[in-house]
């Protein structure tokens, strides 16, 4: 997967915008945050469940590693251009799930 892919694909969900902090690019709906990329590209960390993040570590732990600061939320850290591109949008799409307002994810789901 190309930072680039990452990239877009956050930025095609509903309500989602980019905003650089602490020298990353963040992501986030309605100000909160649901996945963070390096300034190099190179690592991203995508807003998991505790579940989600045990299952991913485990079985691919040179992709995916518990995120620093977040990670005891579930957190994980991704190494971008090694990671499947459809497994990294279906999380993607799962932490925007978790994190955006309902009345914004059942119009998603309805597809208005």
């Amino acid at each position: 997967m190309r930072a680039a892919d990452l990239r877009w694909h956050a930025l095609s969900l509903p309500a989602v915008e980019e905003v650089e902090t602490w020298g990353l690019s963040t992501f986030r709906v309605r100000r909160k945050i649901f996945a963070m990329l390096s300034a190099d590209g190179l690592a991203a960390s995508i807003k998991a469940t505790p579940d989600v993040q045990a299952a991913l570590t485990s079985a691919r732990p040179d992709i995916y590693s518990v995120a620093a600061y977040v990670g005891r939320y579930g957190w994980v850290s991704v190494v971008v251009r090694t990671a499947d591109h459809g497994e990294v949008c279906d999380l993607l799409t799962e932490a925007w799930r978790r994190t955006a307002p309902k009345r914004v994810v059942t119009e998603f789901d309805a597809g208005t």
